[in-house]
């Protein structure tokens, strides 16, 4: 199930930003009683009745001609349209204000579902001035304490009421999904296109030409494959965003409903922190990783270029080692061919299943060659390892006593799994328990 995305706006110095740390389990957004703190969108994972989210923070909308205002009002904008439910934050203390009347007309438009939030109701006096905010139109509004904590478990539970319902999927298949995902201007259309052979997908040099998700399948060896190009923004009369900064959602949407994703690099510009950020995005989603270094005929090379930039590569996505590498050209089709069944590898390794008495012979070895550590004189003892789901692989050592497994040798023994069996491609869990 795609994560539910809830964008918090409203006029500034409201709590907005109160409501997102709370939400999100920390100190992530500036806290003050300043207005125009939070400028930007900020993003945040949470979880709620098992049910991921994701929880956008935004800049506090004003209508006057202030500097910076046009460009907050622009990020909010955004991120209602990136939003599946948005809520609409107030305060019962300053009461409804002309600004609040003015966000409401906006929230009309989005034809988005809107929860109206009245913040720091702390009191029963207080709880019983929220019924002027009815004049908005917005619905129910639900009383909230940002500075207590109060009433967000009603605020999420009604989110998740009005989020939209997952369409019915049918019959499982054996197509494989992947996202195309990267920073703006990578090439990711042109590599779709060319892998289908077809203008399939429109393309263009200018940044951000995708708006929508597109969704293609395709057959390659009587395998089926589906392929995701990463959303862009619809951008609404004059929204612009910065598109280097703000491309991670997109990416992120793209990878909840992927199998496998295909991290797009830039060959001309090099790696760039954005290019990490949205590989962390794709591991930490457990999904199957591979690195496509693009546009690789524009460069001038000798015999080490190649070389030369895998080690790049390697040095500032070591959190990925597992990933492979392919170098190719949208342009010119330059091993192109290959992807669909480096996908395919990646993706049968992503369910890979390993039989329990396997796990355990290369349990045995890796204590051989590997004694496990002690501490304070208590020795760790591994007494068994199983794998208990796919898609990622994902195995449980039962041991001891789980403060004393390090993170080096819990590390020592995935590196162990993976030399044992196939996982290229696939990160990989390892949860430590204590065996009763």
């Amino acid at each position: 199930m795609a994560n539910l995305t809830i964008a918090i706006v409203g006029r500034p110095n409201v709590g907005k930003s109160t409501i997102f740390n709370r939400l999100a389990g920390d100190r992530i957004s500036i806290v003050e009683d300043t207005p125009g703190v939070t400028r930007d969108r900020i993003y945040a994972h949470a979880e709620w009745l098992g049910r991921r989210l994701n929880i956008i923070d935004t800049g506090g909308i004003d209508f006057s001609n202030e500097s910076f205002q046009d460009k907050i009002r622009a990020q909010a904008e955004i991120a209602m349209e990136e939003a599946d439910v948005i809520v609409m934050l107030t305060n019962v203390r300053d009461g409804v204000t002309d600004t609040d009347e003015m966000i409401a007309q906006l929230l009309y438009r989005t034809n988005k579902p809107v929860i109206l939030a009245v913040n720091k109701v702390d009191n029963a006096e207080q709880r019983a001035n929220i019924y002027d905010f009815y004049s908005l139109g917005l619905g129910d509004p639900v009383p909230i304490s940002g500075a207590h904590g109060l009433g967000l478990g009603e605020l999420l539970e009604t989110a998740l009421k009005l989020s939209p319902q997952e369409p019915d999927q049918g019959p499982v298949d054996d197509t494989i999904s992947f996202a195309v995902i990267g920073r703006p201007n990578v090439g990711k259309s042109s590599i779709v296109n060319a892998m289908l052979g077809e203008e399939r997908v429109i393309v263009s040099n200018v940044a951000g030409t995708t708006r929508d998700a597109v969704h293609t399948q395709f057959t390659v060896d009587k395998q089926k494959y589906r392929i995701i190009d990463t959303a862009g923004l619809r951008k609404r009369g004059k929204v612009y965003e910065k598109t280097e900064k703000y491309s991670v959602l997109r990416s992120m949407r793209a990878i909840e409903e992927a199998d496998v994703a295909l991290l797009v690099l830039n060959a001309e510009e090099g790696i760039r922190d954005q290019d990490k950020n949205i590989a962390g995005y794709a591991h930490e989603a457990g999904r199957g990783l591979i690195i496509v270094v693009n546009k690789w005929d524009a460069l001038k090379k000798d015999n080490h270029t190649l070389k030369e930039f895998e080690a790049d590569i390697r040095a500032h996505f070591q959190f990925i080692d597992y990933a492979p590498i392919v170098f190719v050209s949208a342009k010119t089709k330059q091993r192109l061919h290959q992807l669909p069944e480096l996908i395919k590898h990646v993706h049968e390794n992503h369910q890979r299943r390993i039989q329990s008495s396997l796990l355990n012979d290369v349990l045995n070895r890796a204590i051989t060659i590997n004694p496990a550590p002690s501490d304070k004189g208590r020795k760790l003892r591994v007494y068994y390892l199983t794998q208990v789901a796919t898609a990622p692989p994902c195995f449980v050592a039962f041991v001891n006593d789980v403060d004393l497994m390090h993170f080096s040798y819990e590390r020592f023994l995935v590196n162990q799994i993976r030399e044992s069996f196939d996982f290229e491609g696939t990160p990989i869990k390892l949860i430590t328990r204590e065996r009763k």
